[in-house]
Order: structure tokens, then C-alpha cells, then sequence
């Protein structure tokens, strides 16, 4: 990611964006989140604070409408959220990603200090090489996901927006005698997406000469004389296939134009992030804030296959977690619900479900699913009545209705 040793970023290759898609700066960044400060306190009637993408004037010349999640904005969509679905589904869909927190770990001692953080193997990691990951309490509490990208001098991290402080300050609070710096990147790398059937031929038609890595979350890194050092991730965040584009702050314009230019060549376009959000419900991937928070357990969360190993060394919140594993069980787990037909309107977060007249658990998730055409949703459910196959009442604003218990990901059956 072009970080000097000190934590800086090197100097990248002066270029002049042309006018049309010159990036937010200045005075129209600033003018940018007063909008958006006001905006937000008028409908949640407390000071707050949205953080603008970089690419707003970008999004909006393509029709974008925006919302706000965890204090960043994000393209809700482009005026038609089921043609950016259909095209995540059958083609490809551009996705400005680069609200979420993107901080870099450098230092000699960076992936044994990782190691000791997370919940998942960081030095048997090479450079070009991922994993997924959890960062836990001691009491074995979820405080972040994230996906870890082994770079040549630097350990990438990416996860949920608004979570950049916290876990900046979590992880310098463990720095002792460590040659260890942890740098928020996000102000200077964007981060696209490109997500479908079609994603590789859309990105290999920018014309780059670098290969496209292949196996989940390993990486290749273009350097571009005009771009600078644009890392790409075989990532699908639940479609197909798929790539995140880690991309220097100043090109991210070019870029951008080019890569939805490549999409709708190949009979795609640009998607909001409600789209991918219908992709990644029905792919039963999880999502810190909504579908996993600071009051689970890592193993309550359906993320323990990806994100936990058990063979590591030692790391903060193993011993709670080992335990867990060996003499005893959660009490509850993230399960699939196949929700009635005939409802008259999706449950919402935090929504109750019963079994014989008795709390079991809750909804955090609910989607009317296309690809399956029936209303499906994730939620957590007791360790006694999560069996697939059995029948919950779902007691919501829509009255009671019948919630099934499914195995995850989702089937079309």
C-alpha cells in the first residue's frame, strides 16, 4: 500500500484527474458534510457527524441516492435496487466500498503482534495471501470481523465503517516493546468492488498486466506509473465471484469510470450497497453491527469454519473460546428462518421468536429474497429448538406468523 516504515505513505505519482471526475476536496468536502451533519440531525435529532465519499459528486452524475450507515455515507442505489441485484446476479455490479475502516499494521513485529489480536493464523500468512478473522475480548466478546490481506511490508485490515478509532486504540494499547505502527489508510486508499459472474472479465478489460488471484482473499498488487499500487483481492462479500480494489486516494476517479465503463460492457453496472445487501443475506454471511455485536460470542455467530483456528497460538480471548469448544456449547446460534409466504411486512431487528409460548430467540435480518422467491431472514435461536426443520412463531408489528428453522447458507428448496 505504498507505506514508508515510518507509517506515511510514500509519495504517489503526481496526476492531474480530469474535471468531470475530480474527487471531493477542500472547501466541497467540508460543504459536503455539513449537508449531511444537518441532514442527519434533523431526522435523528442528536448531533452527529456523516463522513461523505469521496466519490459523491462521481455517484450522483449516475442518479445515486444516499444513506447513511454507522456515520458513513453510502450509495443506497442508483434508482432501481432490483436491476443492481439482477446485475450482481447474472452480470456484474460496481460497488463503491470505501466507507468501510481500512487501517494497515506495519513494523518488523507486525504479523507476530496480529497473531497474538485475532482469532485467526497470521503467521503462516505470505505476502499475496488472506484470512478472515475476528478481534474478541478476553471474555471471548466480538468487537470486530475483519478480513486480514498480507501484503509485501504492511498486514491490510477491512471492516464494518465506523469502527476505526476503537480498534486503532485496542490494538496500540497492546503495543509494548513492539516494533508495531497501526495507520488509518482509509483518508488515502479508496475501495471499489466488483462483484458477479462477470467480475473477472470486467476487471481483466481495464487492460492491467497483472494476474488475477484466484483463491479467496489472496491478492495482487498493479503497479501503475500514472495510478500508483492498486491491490486487488479475489473477494465475493456473497456473490459468485468477486474483487475488492484497494485504490490510491488520487486515482480512485479514474479508476472508478473505468471500471463501471468495463461493467457495462459486459452487460453490468454500478450497484448500491442495498443490492449487495440482498446478496450478502442470501449468501447467510453475517454482518458486525446488524447480525453479530459486542454482546456474542465469536462461536454464537456462524463465523467459526472461516474465522477461528484452533490449531494457532496464543491470542486474546483464546482461552474462553477453547473452552467453549471443549466442555461446553453456546447457548445460542445464528440460524436461517424461512419466514411465511403471506407476510404483510419483514420483520425488523430484534423481533421475537417463540416456541410453545416461550422467548427463543430473535430476528436480526430479513429479506424478500428473488433468488429464492420467499421471505427468508437470519436471526439466533436457542441451542435446544435450532434444529433445521423446526417450527418457531415469529411475533412481530405484522402480528404472528411461522419462522422455520433452516440450515445456513440458504438453499432453493
Amino acid at each position: 500500500m505504498a507505506l514508508a516504515k515510518d507509517g506515511c505513505l510514500r509519495a504517489l505519482p503526481q496526476r492531474t484527474p480530469s474535471p468531470p471526475l475530480r474527487a471531493v476536496g477542500g472547501r466541497a468536502r467540508k460543504e459536503l458534510a455539513s449537508k449531511f451533519r444537518a441532514a442527519s440531525e434533523a431526522s435523528c435529532g442528536y448531533p452527529c457527524a456523516v463522513t461523505p465519499l469521496s466519490l459523491h459528486e462521481f455517484h450522483e452524475r449516475l442518479g445515486a441516492r444516499f444513506s447513511e450507515v454507522n456515520g458513513a455515507e453510502v450509495v443506497e442505489h442508483f434508482g432501481d435496487a432490483g436491476r443492481e441485484y439482477t446485475a450482481l446476479r447474472q452480470s456484474v455490479g460496481v460497488v463503491d466500498l470505501s466507507f468501510r475502516g481500512r487501517l494497515c499494521v506495519t513494523g518488523a513485529d507486525r504479523a507476530r503482534f496480529l497473531h497474538g489480536q485475532i482469532t485467526n493464523d497470521v503467521t503462516g500468512l505470505r505476502p499475496g495471501q488472506g484470512c478472515y478473522a475476528a478481534l474478541v475480548t478476553a471474555k471471548g466478546k466480538l468487537e470486530s470481523d475483519l478480513n486480514v490481506h498480507c501484503l509485501a511490508e504492511e498486514l491490510l485490515l477491512d471492516f464494518e465503517p465506523g469502527l476505526s478509532a476503537r480498534l486503532r486504540q485496542r490494538l496500540e494499547g497492546f503495543i509494548v516493546a513492539d516494533d508495531v505502527q497501526v495507520v488509518d489508510v482509509a483518508p488515502h486508499y479508496g475501495l471499489l468492488g466488483a462483484f458477479g459472474p462477470k467480475a473477472t472479465e470486467a476487471v481483466e478489460r481495464i487492460g492491467w498486466a497483472v494476474r488475477l488471484p484466484t483463491e479467496p482473499l489472496a491478492s495482487a498488487t498493479v503497479k501503475d506509473a500514472t495510478l500508483g499500487e492498486i491491490v486487488i483481492v479475489n473477494h465475493s462479500r456473497g456473490a459468485t465471484a468477486g474483487f475488492d480494489l484497494f485504490v490510491p486516494a488520487a486515482a480512485l476517479p479514474e479508476v472508478a469510470e473505468k471500471l463501471v465503463a468495463a461493467a457495462n460492457e459486459t452487460g453490468g453496472r454500478a450497484c448500491g450497497w442495498s443490492a449487495l445487501e440482498m446478496i450478502r443475506i442470501e449468501a447467510g454471511l453475517p454482518r458486525f453491527g446488524v447480525d453479530m455485536d459486542e454482546s456474542n460470542l465469536a462461536p454464537e455467530t456462524g463465523i467459526e469454519a472461516r474465522a477461528i483456528s484452533h490449531t494457532k497460538g496464543c491470542y486474546i480471548g483464546q482461552e474462553v473460546i477453547n473452552k467453549l469448544r471443549t466442555f461446553a456449547h453456546v447457548t445460542r446460534t445464528l440460524r436461517g428462518l424461512r419466514l411465511a409466504d403471506d407476510l404483510n411486512a419483514l420483520p425488523l431487528r430484534g423481533d421475537k421468536l417463540f416456541r410453545e409460548n416461550k422467548e427463543v430467540g430473535y430476528v436480526t435480518s430479513a429479506l424478500a429474497s428473488l433468488a429464492f422467491r420467499r421471505n427468508i431472514a437470519l436471526g439466533y435461536v436457542r441451542r435446544e429448538c435450532n434444529e433445521p426443520g423446526t417450527e418457531l412463531v415469529l411475533r412481530s408489528t405484522g402480528g404472528e406468523s411461522t419462522a422455520i428453522v433452516v440450515s445456513l447458507p440458504f438453499a432453493d428448496k
